[in-house]
């Protein structure tokens, strides 16, 4: 469910170069585009121009009723979006400008939602996107299951966070000094 537009807690800023706030409708044309611009870069072999239509069907039907999508920003300009759905875990989207890359926006991202949905976060991850699967691991996701994307057929991983809780934290390996 998407929520009203606010500033989320400046506890939340992981930097000052960009804020983190919630989707507005009003954000619809730039998150489209920021989406179709960040997956043609990541597979230049499909024309993601040719799938917008759908898309956008999509994430007006699918992901803004159900979801909470946090954005980032600077300058009025939107850097990245998380879409995240509390109630199944699941983050279908985790999308950042690549010239944003490395500036901690998808980092944020991944706070925001891990404060949104606390009992725990699950995505899907196609196999080949070698950097995503990095970034993930990074922020204390683990490889969780195997599957098939649904809609394109290409093999997924299926990668999950959960928060440590005092005993797992007790039963944790110690680090050596």
């Amino acid at each position: 469910m998407s929520q009203p537009s606010e500033h989320i807690p400046s506890d939340t800023m992981v930097s000052s170069s960009f804020t983190l706030r919630r989707y507005t409708p009003a954000d619809e044309a730039e998150a489209i585009e920021l989406w179709r611009r960040t997956w043609q870069l990541a597979y230049p072999q499909i024309n993601f121009d040719d799938r917008v239509d759908w898309w956008r069907q999509r994430w007006r039907d699918e992901l803004v009723p159900a979801t909470t999508i946090t954005v980032a920003e600077a300058d009025g300009r939107m850097l990245g979006f998380v879409t995240v759905d509390p109630r199944t875990f699941d983050i279908d989207q985790t999308v950042v400008a690549p010239e944003a890359w490395g500036l901690g926006v998808a980092a944020a991202l991944i706070a925001e939602a891990k404060r949104i949905s606390p009992a725990g976060l699950d995505l899907h991850v196609n196999k080949d996107n070698v950097r995503a699967i990095r970034f993930y691991e990074k922020q204390g996701f683990v490889i969780s299951g195997e599957a098939l994307n649904w809609r394109s057929g290409a093999p997924v991983h299926k990668m999950s966070w959960r928060p440590l809780t005092s005993a797992s934290r007790r039963s944790a390996p110690k680090q050596p000094p």
